[in-house]
């Protein structure tokens, strides 16, 4: 279990101070994240790559030269903000586009893209990439749908050596769409990891067994063996990948191959040693020709008793950016040769804390606006640890623990807004982007989204109407959908969302007061949350888990249920 730390909520940002600290010759401290100290060459591709806490080395000790040019560091297990991700790669821009680099999680997909959207909108060239590495989350006719797991390392590294070679923005991106086209990885666990100040692990393997086809979050696996030898064990993880060859490798026999043996945070380096001596012959007998292999803890899951094996099928393009010098804080190898080009002075954003002006209907509107976060940040702090237990039964156990720490900056955020005098649409949207920044990860880009929406029906001239507010609830649907990619049925937050803001919709249209309208509306939500328990999920982390799920409701829909329900109490209690 994780031992040393303060307040749990600030782990993530104390831990990458630190590792700040402690690494000054490579990286500096960034909003977001960090960048390299030196800075990005002028007119070299930057490389920004990203994701959660808790996975070190990755993501923040791959920065440096022949690897990342900045990277995006989010919450425990959570995907940095699209504002952190935005953040750090303006201070990486070199001038030639930046290539944003990710694990396939659907917190980092949403982030990630709104991130680019953004900078596109700015004038920077921009492109982006999801590692789909881990065979054990989605077949090889679904590739796109896999979760990356160590495959980050191969892939990454080819990206940023092609970057350092000169080459455009959409070689670059080729460069790294070839690479994870060629990497396969498949990994077991013995027990799971334990989140700062959690008090027991997202989840356990019964004495005797291990757990099979595990990810770097917490989630449980695809299934369970008994404990084996190292030997067993080398020999189910080379089996495995040797099955899956990409399309342009039909043999192992005379192919060549990075190889990685990866620790996911407490099996010992001399345990990885007796494990990988059994891989290299295994793969020698095959055929297999190993280029320059990595055995330690590349990408990690806290504490987590467990390794992974990780396969890149080289060409001759690929083996030459492979074995590339790199120098970073956790990977180095070869010497780098100095660069001629002089570095771009990092682009860093202003605070503005001014408020547009607001009318006083919409002044007094936002007073009601704070009451409302205060229930709702108030009811998940009351309910952080259930949240926590249902979002572990087939994820990874976080739910809670970010919907805290989203709700806590939304309502300090609001707060802010409207002793500066904002109207209601501003205090919504200051709080939106407060909590999609803090609290990263799925349901922190899509409760910003919710925020925003209604925020911007409400707007800071108007004194809010109940039509406006349920077109703004509607509104709010439509943009959760359209970002997700999620429909009812699929066992997600959209399954209690959508009845809420039809029946909101329909109860304001049939002239019933907003109070009353709310009231009926967040019963439907918790009634549509509560049927969730019999569904199968089709979206998220929890898919590959879908029969372990059965019998409990999704941690998203719940949470937006309890919500509703304690904003209604709020708006009684106001009028």
């Amino acid at each position: 279990m994780t031992r040393l730390f303060n307040d749990p909520t600030a782990f993530a940002d104390e831990a990458l101070e630190g590792f700040t600290a402690a690494h000054r010759r490579w990286v500096r401290s960034v909003t977001g994240g960090v960048v390299r100290s030196g800075g990005t060459p002028r007119g070299e591709v930057a490389v920004v790559i990203g994701g959660g806490s808790g996975h070190y080395p990755a993501f923040s000790g791959l920065v440096g030269r022949g690897l990342a040019h900045g990277a995006a560091v989010g919450n425990v297990f959570a995907s940095p903000s699209a504002q952190q991700i935005r953040s750090v790669a303006r201070a990486a821009h070199g001038g030639a586009g930046v290539l944003l680099m990710y694990g396939n999680y659907a917190g980092d997909v949403l982030h990630f893209g709104q991130a680019a959207e953004r900078l596109a909108a700015e004038g920077v060239a921009v492109r982006t990439l999801a590692v789909t590495d881990d065979i054990s989350s989605a077949g090889p006719e679904e590739s796109g749908k896999r979760r990356g797991i160590a495959g980050d390392l191969p892939v990454f590294k080819a990206a940023a050596a092609a970057a350092e070679e000169g080459l455009p923005l959409d070689e670059v991106l080729r460069t790294a769409e070839h690479a994870n086209a060629r990497t396969r990885s498949f990994g077991i666990a013995f027990s799971g990891c334990t989140l700062p100040g959690a008090g027991h692990p997202l989840f356990t393997v019964p004495e005797g067994r291990m757990a099979v086809g595990l990810g770097i979050h917490g989630e449980p696996g695809i299934g369970e063996e008994p404990l084996p030898t190292a030997d067993e064990a080398a020999r189910l993880l080379a089996s495995t990948l040797l099955k899956e060859l990409p399309d342009d490798v039909p043999t192992p026999e005379g192919a060549r191959a990075a190889v990685i043996l990866n620790g996911l945070g407490s099996v010992k380096y001399e345990e990885l040693f007796v494990v990988y001596r059994a891989v290299a012959a295994l793969l020698e007998e095959a055929g297999v020709e190993i280029v320059e292999p990595e055995v330690g803890e590349l990408v990690t899951s806290f504490d987590m008793a467990g390794v992974s094996l990780t396969l890149t099928w080289l060409d001759d393009r690929l083996e030459r950016l492979w074995r590339a010098p790199a120098d970073a804080p956790a990977h180095r190898k070869g010497a780098p040769e100095p660069s001629a080009a002089a570095p771009v002075a990092p682009e860093e954003d202003a605070e503005d804390t001014a408020v547009p002006p607001a009318s006083a209907d919409s002044r007094k509107a936002a007073a009601t606006v704070l009451t409302a976060l205060r229930a709702l940040a108030g009811t998940v702090d009351e309910h952080v640890e259930e949240l926590g237990r249902i979002d572990a039964v087939a994820g990874d156990g976080d739910h809670g623990i970010g919907m805290r720490r989203g709700s806590t900056a939304a309502l300090r955020a609001a707060t802010e807004a409207l002793e500066l005098g904002a109207g209601a649409g501003t205090v919504l949207t200051r709080a939106a982007d407060a909590w999609a920044d803090r609290a990263g990860g799925t349901s922190g880009a899509l409760w910003g989204t919710m925020l925003r929406a209604l925020g911007t029906a409400l707007g800071d001239q108007d004194a809010p109407t109940a039509a406006r507010v349920a077109d703004g609830v509607t509104d709010a649907s439509a943009g959760v959908r359209r970002l997700g990619g999620a429909e009812t049925g699929d066992k997600t937050m959209v399954d209690a969302l959508v009845p809420f803001a039809d029946t909101l919709a329909d109860a304001v249209a049939a002239g019933a007061p907003l109070t009353e309208a709310w009231d009926r509306a967040a019963t439907a939500a918790g009634s549509a949350a509560a049927a969730t328990a019999a569904l199968l999920p089709r979206k998220g982390r929890a898919r590959p888990h879908a029969e372990k799920s059965l019998g409990t409701p999704d941690a998203g829909a719940h949470s937006l249920a309890l919500i509703t329900r304690a904003v209604h109490g709020a708006l009684r209690d106001d009028h």
